[in-house]
């Protein structure tokens, strides 16, 4: 990993950048829309909406604006989005797809995820996705927030194993055991919440690091993520920002320092339990 267009190969061969820019909280309409701009000009290639977002809309109306920016095509981008908890049946997880390409205005997505592990129903949506998947109308599935039993029962079922699991991670919830899940099943761990929404931005041992190296605490946290095998998506609409959590190709961790950053683990959520969760 030694430049913001670098991939990991998912296993059916798609090439996923290993660094994107989350979109959730971005605002439809002139927020998002040029944030995604911004970040395709300053050479991001990976970017993450959901239904839920309401910013779809937007997203699409960046991609193209970006596109007239850089002369870049549909197929230099890998466009991530995620079906709702409301649309986990069958053919409404196909609907809910299609909505989602109308509003973006493209004709594919990249990658599809279930949002959410509601119980009785994502086995359901799962169905559809692998549809839309051997259809050829979308280039990867997976899903989002989801333990390893999720995994478990929804593997007992499917033809086609989840390529992702977008799940929170950060280092006070590092999911040491749900990694090696993934890892044993060809399963790409990808983070959201990487900054815990910034909370971890004045944690003391990440400042040390940050100071000794002359970088962010942010961008050690980034950088954290990639030395562990993990696509990470952190979300701004601050071109300032969006630059900066971009500069972690031009340093590494050490062993010992990589160690130290994921000692801190404490199972500390920002983000609802998939467990425990109501909406």
């Amino acid at each position: 990993m030694e430049h913001l267009q670098d991939t990991t190969t998912l296993p059916n061969g798609v090439k996923m950048p290993w660094f994107g820019l989350g979109l959730s909280g971005a605002e439809d309409g002139d927020e998002v829309a040029n944030a995604v701009k911004t970040a395709i000009i300053h050479g991001y290639r990976s970017f993450d909406t959901a239904a839920l977002y309401g910013n779809e809309k937007g997203v699409g109306r960046g991609i193209r604006e970006g596109f007239q920016a850089t002369g870049l095509t549909r197929e230099d981008l890998f466009i991530t989005s995620k079906v709702w908890n409301s649309d986990l049946g069958y053919e409404s997880a196909l609907a809910a797809y299609q909505t989602s390409l109308k509003k973006t205005g493209l004709d594919y997505l990249d990658l599809y995820l279930i949002h959410w592990p509601v119980e009785g129903k994502f086995k359901d949506a799962w169905r559809a996705l692998e549809t839309l998947y051997k259809e050829g109308r979308v280039k990867a599935i997976g899903v989002s927030n989801f333990h390893i039993h999720h995994l478990e029962e929804l593997l007992k079922d499917a033809e086609i194993k989840p390529m992702v699991n977008q799940v929170e991670y950060h280092p006070l919830l590092t999911q040491k055991e749900l990694h090696e899940f993934c890892k044993s099943h060809s399963i790409q761990l990808e983070a959201w919440s990487p900054l815990m929404q910034g909370k971890l931005l004045e944690e003391p041992l990440l400042v040390e690091i940050a100071s000794k190296l002359e970088k962010t605490v942010a961008q050690v946290i980034l950088r954290w993520d990639l030395q562990n095998g993990v696509v990470t998506i952190p979300k701004s609409a601050k071109e300032f920002r969006i630059v900066q959590n971009s500069q972690i190709f031009d340093f590494e961790l050490t062993e010992e320092d990589m160690e130290r950053i994921s000692a801190l683990n404490e199972n500390k959520r920002s983000g609802a339990d998939p467990d425990n969760f109501n909406f």
